[in-house]
């Protein structure tokens, strides 16, 4: 039935007044909930979330609960504001802290404390991602965690990155290049044993093997594990576990006997937390000589207060308390500084619904409880941005998220307790002084100032050990022998045990008995026996581990040490080039052999002008000079130094003929490597040397011109022949080779030029061997009680080919060896020529003066003659009576 008109007006206005009083109460609603979010809340709640029985959660639940009582009683820090904590218990459990974690969550907390355990926090921070909420921890020291994929999760403690970079840097102090790595196959052993190998590669050290074992493994399988380990080559390890099971590894390796000396045991930051939180004797008796790393805290009054608080404490539960109590009661008063300026900047605290997260038909998880923290993003900021000084020092986050001035204190533990041998941090490496005293200095990473305390090791020792033993694992060391077929005199096979022998057998037999520890060894032939084997190959064999080693006389070259460590050279060697020579035959024209045609030339020419020049000064002295005798004082000087250059002349003369007489001569025109570079002529080498290798590479000599010869004889012929017959024009060989063949041909061939190469022999061991250190110091050893030069001349010893060779011109002397005496002859002639006319003009000036003679008579070139002519005593003569005659003029003048 239709309704009335005035019927349907009224219901119309009823219903839109309905309507508007809906829509206002809502708006009323509305504004009231802004109004009252907006304004500071009187509680604010904070999660904390970690296993409470175990050996941080002991000492962190007091530590936190403290902050909290702390926080709230500070009228400064979040005045009017209750802050509250809710624990929860993750149980050392992935699947329950996950469980634990949604149950937080679901009391719309702005942060939460925790969790201690790296693996938790990596499944618990999606949860933290998700709803925006902080994570701040104060045991999770994971670097994985500091990733982007983590970008709520901030930790109070160190990041394990810093550990590792420390522990390397300890290796690195002690010269070690070795570590075994002990740890649980989790999230937080795997990646710190990941970031140690990076830290150690740097330092030219690695891991050499990875002991994992699985969280909660059993003591068979510990032991096992570590039986495997204790056969191995390396005495170094590093033990990354959990703090609440390392100590059954002690017990288990004590056991073993894997705590006495020559071991090395480093533990991080889990066993100080242990030793902080126990006192027990009978754990500390496990542990003599290990050295750990504790997170460095700053010794302050304001710490000092704290753990005399904590223990202080009634009914607590825990007796001690280790530095994870610092880092938990930190994390309280960081999330109250930063909630602090976050509200006061105008933060909201609000929560809102995720649509991502709703119920399923049927599902008890109730995910629709969960709430997102609409600040989370700009309380995230605001934690990252805090400074403020802890009881664990200063907190503040670089652009990583890790807190500034990383440090580490380093301890060795002995006795009943543990001492502090040195500081680690990332400003000033290794140190004996406090980091916060450096952090006032300029930053110093430098070796040199790198200082540590003396550290007692394993078994009582302050020896440090070497880091390594011989594997005791049964297997011999493997020894690559060069199956040669010529030289056997450095190394052939022998009937007789060992199987080989030779100069470098005895060489490394000698060295190796100097090691203070066995070696078992076996010696394996290298190549077929019938030509000699490419050394090159044998080395990249020992870099493939196919051999430990390699012995014999294997040449240290570059780019062999890519590939395997050699020792210090038990021989030194060289290229070298060796030609024919053949004796010279004497002829009745050898006398004029000595000097060259110039330089004969030069001297008779020397011997007439000479001749002249004392002619010129003795005839006016002596009538009767026939070269006998000397008179004048100018001529002594002229013939002492001509008699010296003659001397000089025929001292050389008679050397250089001696050696024309008694040297062979090369029957080639090679003089060295120079001469063989710029010639094209076949070369000959020895097979499977590096010779043909660096003539080619280095030499650019072409490949053609390279003759591989198998042995001695082979050697002979082809340079008997020559290139003209299909031989060669010169061989290239290291030294030690070369005179065994010219002793063994008789001198037949010899050597010219210089070793344009310098090198030596070594053994080759596989990359990082410490062998091949040993090995080095066993060498000096040898040499220095002179076992070395024994062994040498026990095999080596041969005539030495000790005549010299030549060639048509090497023993010519030409002239300008001795233009230099030859112009000392000439200036001392001219010099006495020069002061003889000067002599004889001013004595013909005086006698013109004194006869009256005219200019133009004077000037006659005939009258100086004549007077040169004169005798020197016939002028003296004239001059005395031109005197005596002036004498008795003046005497008649004045009568």
């Amino acid at each position: 039935m239709e309704l009335p008109l005035f019927t349907r007006h009224v219901i119309k206005v009823m219903t839109n007044l309905l309507l508007f009083l809906l829509v206002f109460s809502a708006t009323t609603i509305a504004n009231s909930t802004l109004s009252s979010s907006s304004s500071k809340p009187s509680v604010v709640k904070i999660g904390a979330l970690f296993t409470l029985n175990s050996v941080i959660g002991r000492s962190a639940k007091p530590a936190i609960m403290a902050a909290v009582h702390d926080v709230n009683a500070n009228t400064t820090i979040l005045p009017a504001i209750k802050l509250e904590v809710i624990l929860h218990d993750t149980n050392c459990s992935g699947f329950l802290g996950t469980v634990e974690a949604l149950q937080l969550m679901e009391n719309d907390v702005v942060a939460a404390i925790g969790p201690q355990s790296s693996g938790i926090a990596h499944i618990i921070s999606q949860v933290a991602n998700e709803l925006h909420v902080p994570l701040i921890s104060f045991g999770a020291t994971d670097p994985s965690l500091s990733s982007l994929q983590f970008p709520y999760f901030i930790r109070t403690t160190q990041n394990d990155y810093f550990q590792m970079h420390a522990i390397a840097d300890f290796v690195d102090y002690y010269k070690w290049r070795e570590v075994i790595a002990i740890f649980v196959d989790d999230d937080n052993g795997r990646n710190g044993v990941s970031v140690l190998g990076d830290a150690l590669a740097q330092k030219r050290a690695k891991i050499s093997f990875k002991a994992a074992f699985t969280p909660a493994a059993p003591k068979s399988d510990i032991t096992d594990l570590l039986t495997r380990v204790n056969l191995m080559e390396s005495r170094i390890y590093v033990l990354h576990v959990n703090p609440d099971s390392g100590l059954e590894i002690f017990s288990i390796a004590k056991k073993l006997g894997m705590m006495t000396s020559s071991y090395v045991w480093i533990a991080t930051n889990w066993l100080p937390s242990v030793l902080d939180s126990l006192e027990n004797v009978d754990t500390m008796n496990l542990l003599q000589g290990v050295v750990a790393f504790r997170h460095h805290t700053p010794d302050t009054n304001l710490k000092r207060s704290f753990i005399s608080r904590m223990k202080s404490l009634k009914d607590k539960e825990t007796k001690n308390f280790n530095s994870y109590a610092l880092y938990a009661y930190d994390s309280i008063w960081l999330a109250a500084h930063a909630l602090d300026v976050f509200l006061n900047e105008g933060g909201n605290i609000s929560f809102s619904s995720d649509p991502v997260l709703h119920n399923t038909n049927g599902s008890m998880l109730h995910l629709s409880s969960l709430r997102v923290f609409n600040g989370g993003q700009q309380f995230l900021q605001t934690i990252l941005r805090t400074n403020f000084t802890g009881i664990s020092g200063q907190i503040q986050y670089d652009t990583d998220k890790n807190l500034i001035h990383p440090a580490y204190d380093i301890l060795n533990i002995g006795g009943f307790g543990s001492r502090r041998i040195g500081y680690w941090s990332n400003y000033s490496g290794l140190s004996v002084i406090a980091p916060e005293i450096l952090y006032e200095q300029p930053p110093n990473t430098s070796t040199s100032n790198q200082q540590l305390y003396s550290v007692i090791w394993p078994g009582e020792t302050t020896n440090t050990p070497k880091g390594w033993v011989f594997p005791n694992n049964g297997k011999p060391l493997r020894i690559a022998v060069p199956n040669r077929v010529s030289y056997l005199d450095f190394v052939s096979e022998d009937k007789n045990p060992p199987g080989v022998e030779g100069y470098c057998i005895d060489v490394f037999e000698a060295a190796i008995n100097l090691l203070p520890y066995p070696v078992p060894r076996q010696y394996m032939l290298f190549g077929n026996g019938d030509i000699n084997p490419d050394y090159n190959n044998l080395v990249y064999q020992v870099s493939q581990n196919k051999f430990d080693a390699a012995v014999g006389d294997i040449t240290i070259v570059t780019n062999r040490t890519r590939f395997v460590d050699f020792t210090q050279p038990y021989m030194e060697s060289g290229l070298v080039v060796v030609v024919p020579v053949k004796e010279i035959k004497s002829s009745a024209w050898s006398f004029l052999k000595p000097f060259t045609a110039q330089m004969w030339c030069v001297t008779a020419a020397l011997f007439l002008f000479v001749g002249i020049v004392v002619w010129i000064l003795e005839r006016r002295h002596n009538d009767e000079f026939r070269g006998e005798n000397t008179v004048s004082n100018l001529g002594r000087v002229v013939l002492i130094i001509w008699l010296f250059a003659v001397l000089v002349i025929t001292s050389s003369y008679t050397a250089s003929l001696t050696s024309i007489l008694t040297v062979q001569q090369l029957s080639s025109e090679i003089e060295g490597i120079d001469s063989l570079i710029s010639d094209t002529q076949p070369i000959g080498i020895q097979e499977g040397s590096f010779a043909k290798k660096y003539l080619i590479d280095e030499l650019n000599i072409a490949p053609s011109r390279i003759v591989s010869l198998k042995n001695q004889d082979a050697y002979i012929d082809a340079l008997t022949r020559g290139p003209k017959n299909g031989g060669v024009m010169a061989i290239v060989d290291e030294l030690p080779y070369i005179e065994i063949f010219m002793s063994n041909t008789n001198c037949q061939f010899r050597i010219v030029g210089q070793e344009f190469t310098r090198s030596g022999w070594g053994f080759a061991f596989q990359r990082e061997s410490p062998l091949a250190v040993d090995m080095s110091t066993a060498i000096l050893q040898l040499a220095d009680n002179g076992n070395l030069q024994k062994i040498h001349d026990k095999w080596l010893l041969r005539n030495v080919c000790v005549a010299q060779v030549s060639n048509d011109q090497s023993y010519k002397l030409s002239l300008s060896s001795f233009w230099g005496l030859f112009l000392i002859i000439a200036i001392a002639c001219f010099l006495a020529l020069t002061v003889f006319f000067i002599k004889v003009m001013c004595q013909y000036k005086k006698f013109s003066t004194g006869h009256e003679i005219q200019p133009h008579q004077m000037n006659c070139f005939k009258g100086l003659i004549d007077f040169m002519d004169k005798r020197e005593e016939d002028v003296k003569e004239i001059f005395r009576q031109k005197n005596t005659t002036k004498s008795d003029e003046q005497s008649t003048s004045h009568i």
